[in-house]
């Protein structure tokens, strides 16, 4: 592995534009794998046993999707 004073170097002898894409490449780095965006909570699957309400409890239905969930 390359000291950082070595990649300093290297990179200091790209010409500009490829300066900027070594830097939007770090970024990108740093973003996919060290500053991993956190995402709001979807809750698209809310309701989608609401059919079962009258049928189970809260208890069964969350114990029914487990064992469907499991079914694959």
């Amino acid at each position: 592995m390359k000291s950082v004073d070595q990649m300093i170097k290297l990179i200091q002898q790209l010409p500009p534009n490829l300066q900027k894409e070594v830097e939007n490449f770090a970024q990108f780095l740093l973003d996919k794998k060290v500053h991993r965006k956190q995402t709001k909570l979807r809750m698209s699957w809310a309701g989608g046993l609401s059919e079962f309400r009258d049928q189970f409890t809260s208890l069964e239905l969350q114990k029914k999707a487990l064992e469907w969930w499991n079914e694959d």
